[in-house]
């Protein structure tokens, strides 16, 4: 697999350096006697080493081709069976696997995790510090370890072990990522936490003694999930006072709620006949530069908002931790970016569609858009607020559909 890649590389340089002998055709004849010189270089690198590796390849045939899928098969069934969490990334961190053991450590699915940043899932401030080590590692410069600590449990420690991978069939290297806990104790021989004896778990090694991750109560986790509770209270109470048959009012509604208990700007845009319209721009209380910087939020066209259009058009929300593209919410008038003057860490859209019927499995047309930023120095959006964002996202759907 390793030659066929290679060959692959070898053949895609020729092809880009034949494109470009093509494109010097146009120089003067004097010149043009180093040009064919080139062009006879080239001819001779075929001859001696392209068709020579080309006809090695083919006379394997089909047998190593199977060969290839067996491997294959077998170290995904490898990556998916360790016990360790492990996760495939690229240099910029975006997940392109995880096992079972990284799902249930972070608490995400892999469909979920994959083609978005790993560092998101960690605290702010180790993000940079795992960025620039995997782009390190990335780059050929050897493997890396540090310790991080996820965003969800921000008191456990964990040991991150960075090395490089050439996965087959990917043009790119990837980074191989393994985590392990920082906390562990040696519990004595014969002890065991479902009151057997005798029996050795999986964990356990030769001389009796296993080793054991140490729990204690995660009073953030707790604090998170009475939050999601306030939330979801507060989002009920709003949308049943809100007057029915009055869609602008329940989204009006739905953004109060979030301006007070998750982000500190939310915008909210109602999908109409004629687009979109603005119909609430929510900033920080008692601030002047906030005030003048809601009117510019205020007169924009939310059809001059990239995040905004995608999540009205594909209906799916959307969730960056220090947006790359600062340009992605537009423009004020003055032709500045919205994003910068609120100096925004994170964002969140999120389109209102209502499921259709009375189950919850097709969703309808879009309604409208929120869209909520957290700024300066405030966390990041988790991916359990963004997921409890997701959830009351329908309710306001429903409320807004409801009729008088």
């Amino acid at each position: 697999m390793a030659e066929i890649d290679e060959f692959g590389d070898d053949l895609e340089d020729f092809v880009r350096r034949v494109g470009e002998l093509r494109a010097a055709r146009g120089l003067p004849p004097e010149e043009q006697q180093t040009l064919l010189d080139a062009t006879l270089f080239e001819l001779q690198h075929v001859a001696e080493t392209l068709w020579p590796k080309y006809e090695r390849l083919a006379g394997h045939g089909p047998a190593r081709a199977a060969a290839d899928r067996t491997e294959l098969q077998l170290l995904r069934a490898l990556f998916q069976r360790l016990p360790l969490p492990v996760a495939l990334m690229g240099g910029d961190t975006v997940v392109r696997r995880m096992n079972l053991a990284a799902t249930d450590l972070t608490g995400v699915r892999a469909g979920f995790a994959a083609g978005r940043p790993l560092s998101g899932l960690l605290r702010p401030g180790d993000r940079a510090a795992l960025r620039s080590q995997a782009a390190a590692v990335a780059r050929g410069e050897g493997p890396r370890s540090l310790r991080v600590h996820l965003q969800q449990q921000p008191d456990e420690t964990l040991r991150a072990t960075l090395t490089a991978l050439r996965p087959p069939n990917e043009p790119q290297p990837a980074v191989l990522m393994v985590l392990q806990s920082d906390t562990v104790s040696a519990a004595p021989a014969g002890a065991d936490d479902t009151g057997g004896a005798g029996e050795r778990s999986p964990g356990q090694g030769a001389t009796g003694t296993r080793l054991r991750r140490v729990t204690a109560p995660d009073l953030a986790e707790v604090a998170g999930h009475a939050a999601q509770m306030d939330l979801l209270d507060a989002m009920t109470t709003a949308l049943l006072r809100a007057p029915a048959g009055d869609p602008e009012a329940a989204l009006a509604a739905a953004a109060a709620v979030l301006a007070s208990h998750v982000a500190d700007w939310v915008v909210a845009d109602l999908v109409t006949g004629g687009g979109l319209r603005r119909t609430a721009v929510l900033g920080p209380d008692g601030d002047e530069a906030a005030a003048v910087l809601g009117a510019k939020i205020s007169a924009q066209d939310p059809a001059g908002c990239p995040l905004v259009v995608e999540s009205a058009g594909e209906g799916s929300p959307v969730l960056q931790v220090r947006p790359e593209d600062l340009d992605s919410f537009g423009r004020d008038r003055g032709g500045d970016s919205v994003l910068v003057q609120a100096d925004v860490t994170s964002l969140m859209c999120v389109p209102l569609r209502a499921p259709v019927g009375d189950t919850d499995g097709e969703a309808g047309p879009v309604l409208g858009v929120l869209s909520m930023f957290r700024s300066g120095s405030a966390p990041a959006f988790s991916m359990a607020q963004a997921r409890a964002v997701d959830v009351v996202s329908r309710h306001v759907a429903l409320a807004m559909r409801r009729s008088s």
